[in-house]
């Protein structure tokens, strides 16, 4: 049976961790909460105590955890998987990471005799649970068509932009203008509002329109109802990946990405609100009227 080791269970990791389950993969899992694993347990998982623990004997091992930090500390950390890792195992990183950290980790996972796939991914909980998300790969060829079967069990589609470190910059891409798309409909409701126009309507042309977009139609309903249930992304990780959005944009542009910029201090203003809650709650921060309390 194939072995593999799944490190870190959030709204992303836990589905993504039981499609391996559903496919009959033999998997090991680890996160900090052992809570958040006990269904994958009931379903079949073992748990590991440590990343090492989990990674020990496996053919492949994937993370999925917050931020630059997070991956270095399951990756490379006191008991970190590529401790326990055997020459040759396949290491996807799927997080959400800078352009420097992927790069730099696969220096020292492939330092190590591992197999490096740069995967970050795309999609809802939702997506994640039912294996239809969109993987961003940076991989040599060669190592992508070793890693296919680890990749089968997640995804709908497979987007191969080149080598390593290629996959995490299109994904910054993709929530960096997310992100402006979310603050733009945010600032936008907000004047509507304060205007006294029919939000009805409002919703209407916004989601028919030329400014319209999935990001757009689904936080404009969201917002106008101040409905921030069941949180999908929050306001502490928007701005995490719209701030490693800017680092990259000031490595390659030579003008100051101004856009990026305004995103990352529009999410700095939501992450001191309420971190760990909905990113959509950003249009209560931009929805108060003129000289109201900050």
């Amino acid at each position: 049976m194939t072995t593999l080791a799944f490190i870190g269970l959030g709204r992303m990791g836990h589905g993504m961790a039981g499609r391996y389950l559903d496919a009959g993969f033999d998997v090991a899992v680890w996160n900090r909460s052992k809570a958040k694993a006990e269904d994958l347990i009931a379903r079949g998982a073992r748990w590991a105590s440590s990343p090492a623990e989990a990674a020990n004997g496996t053919d492949a091992i994937v993370t999925m955890v917050a931020d630059d930090e997070a991956s270095r500390a399951v990756w490379l950390g006191k008991d970190g998987a590529a401790s326990a890792a055997k020459a040759g195992t396949i290491a996807l990183e799927c997080s959400t990471v800078s352009y420097n950290h992927a790069l730099d980790l696969a220096a020292e996972l492939r330092g190590r005799g591992l197999i490096y796939i740069d995967s970050p991914v795309t999609g809802l909980p939702d997506a994640a649970a039912s294996g239809k998300l969109t993987l961003l790969i940076g991989a040599e060829p060669a190592d992508l068509e070793q890693a296919r079967p680890f990749l089968a069990p997640l995804a709908s589609t497979i987007r191969h932009f080149g080598p390593v470190g290629a996959g995490t910059v299109y994904k910054l891409i993709n929530n960096l203008m997310g992100a402006i798309q979310i603050a733009g409909i945010a600032e936008g409701l907000a004047i509507a509002e304060q205007a006294g126009l029919d939000m009805k309507l409002v919703l209407e042309a916004v989601g028919t329109g030329v400014a319209a977009s999935p990001q757009v139609i689904r936080h404009s309903r969201r917002m106008a109802a101040r409905d921030f249930s069941g949180a999908n992304f929050t306001a502490a990780l928007r701005h995490k990946d719209a701030a490693y959005a800017v680092a990259l944009a000031e490595r390659l542009l030579s003008g100051a990405p101004l856009m990026a910029r305004a995103a990352v201090e529009a999410y700095a203003r939501a992450k001191a609100y309420a971190p760990d809650e909905d990113e959509a709650k950003l249009i209560e921060i931009v929805s108060r009227p003129k000289g109201g309390a900050a």
